[in-house]
């Protein structure tokens, strides 16, 4: 009799329990959208940066002619197997929501005590893009996870796996403000999606982890080294044979010519890269955002013609050597009060892939050359900084000997090395003036002060 009491007590137990989640689980989807083709295809505001001044710089694309939904049909097989292998492979054996998936991100998170790894499916990904709130699409929560796997099941249950595939690669963001496998085609290739072959496909597939770190205009090598790892899963999941992959990976790739409208390119690319760093990949795709940047477009418009006027005057000196014969050039021109970037030329011209031109120049890792002259006539003119090292600053007036000059440093093994620095223009000037010596970015000058007050200094 007891054990009877006790299992009717559990039975109701659970009854209450199941009575109390359905009411909870209509509480907690009640207000969820239905996944209308409507919402699902929703398009995206545009996003507006522009000027100090207002003036506009880039417009996020979202105008019909680039942002068109395409049907499955008319997107690229090797564009689908491409996002499916990288992004979501168990993609036609789950209902919308991978449980083994869930499982092993679990696993990993707890194994490295936070988390390293997502399970969202692509149809997961559908849902929280187009129809969550923007605030709820960045919530962390159990809450927003199940409201989220809720839609990804009614999606599931109302569309084909390849209609699914078509909305989402609709709606995804590539980078560069595109939005959707046709801008994002036109945006990189300056072609139509339907012409996109397996190696452009699958560079646009690696975008979607980290569409700033694999932007094949800024970071070309690690945009490669992330589609071969796009082309290997392709192989592992039977897309493609390894032939194929090594094919499409020796490909190389043409870049659009002109890609989009766009003021100071360079600068608006460094502007994105801080958007995802300070609001997120997700809150940068979502659109319209207006962004007023400290950018002076008629200062930038002015340091661009001096870049080229510059390069064309080296080019065309009579009797300069073939060192001197430069292609590239960058400009960066700092509010010194605030620290405001009034100007940022990357290259002569962004759209260049000759000198490859949309590599940001003014962002490269290179030698500080004569950008620390200035630090060094500082230290050398301080007077407090003289007197500590025992030494009378220099002034503006004080007379350097621009000749030939060896000096010795120290190799790795102690020993001396002789240095005999060379002027840019590889002539000699005999006696100068700090000032003209600083004005002219002489280097034997610069060089004997620094030996004059020392490295440490």
């Amino acid at each position: 009799m007891l054990k009877t009491t006790r299992l009717r007590a559990a039975l109701l137990a659970l009854l209450i329990l199941a009575v109390a989640g359905l009411i909870a689980g209509r509480a907690l989807f009640a207000d969820l959208p239905a996944p209308s083709l409507a919402n699902l295809n929703a398009s995206r505001p545009s996003t507006l940066i522009t000027d100090r001044n207002g003036r506009l710089l880039y417009e996020s694309i979202g105008d019909a002619s680039k942002n068109v939904p395409l049907s499955f049909d008319q997107i690229p097989a090797a564009c689908w197997q491409a996002t499916v292998a990288v992004e979501d492979s168990r993609f036609f054996h789950h209902p919308g929501v991978d449980v083994l998936a869930i499982g092993r991100a679990a696993w990993l998170n707890w194994r490295d005590g936070g988390i390293v790894s997502g399970a969202s499916t692509l149809t997961q990904q559908l849902a929280r893009n187009t129809l969550m709130s923007e605030d709820e699409r960045f919530e962390q929560s159990l809450r927003r996870k199940l409201r989220e796997a809720w839609l990804a099941v009614q999606i599931e249950l109302r569309y084909t796996k390849s209609e699914i595939l078509a909305l989402y690669l609709n709606q995804v963001y590539y980078g560069n403000f595109a939005t959707g496998l046709e801008a994002a085609a036109q945006s990189y290739f300056g072609k139509h999606a339907a012409e996109l072959d397996l190696s452009e496909c699958s560079m646009l597939a690696g975008l979607l982890q980290n569409q700033v770190a694999y932007n094949p205009l800024n970071h070309p090598e690690a945009a490669r080294l992330r589609q071969s790892t796009v082309l290997g899963l392709m192989v592992v999941n039977g897309y493609i044979d390894r032939r194929d992959a090594e094919l499409a990976l020796a490909e190389q790739l043409q870049f659009a010519a002109s890609p989009f409208t766009v003021e100071a390119p360079h600068f608006v690319s460094y502007v994105e890269a801080q958007l995802d760093r300070l609001l997120g990949v997700d809150a940068v795709a979502s659109g319209g955002l207006r962004v007023t940047t400290t950018l002076d477009l008629n200062w930038q418009n002015q340091a661009e013609r001096t870049a080229r006027w510059h390069l064309q005057r080296l080019a065309e000196e009579p009797g300069a050597p073939a060192g001197r014969r430069i292609e590239n050039a960058a400009v960066v021109a700092l509010d010194p009060q605030t620290g405001a970037i009034r100007t940022m030329v990357g290259s002569p011209d962004y759209f260049d892939a000759t000198i490859q031109g949309n590599v940001n120049a003014a962002l490269s890792l290179r030698q500080p050359g004569s950008a620390i002259k200035p630090l060094t006539y500082a230290a050398a003119l301080d007077p407090i900084r003289s007197a500590a090292r025992g030494q009378t600053p220099l002034t503006e007036a004080t007379v350097i000997a621009d000749l030939p000059t060896t000096f010795y440093v120290k190799d790795e093994d102690g020993g001396n090395v002789p240095y005999a620095p060379l002027n840019y223009d590889r002539t000699y000037h005999g006696p100068v003036s700090v000032r003209t010596a600083l004005a002219n970015s002489y280097n034997i000058p610069a060089v004997k002060v620094l030996d004059h007050i020392g490295v440490e200094s």
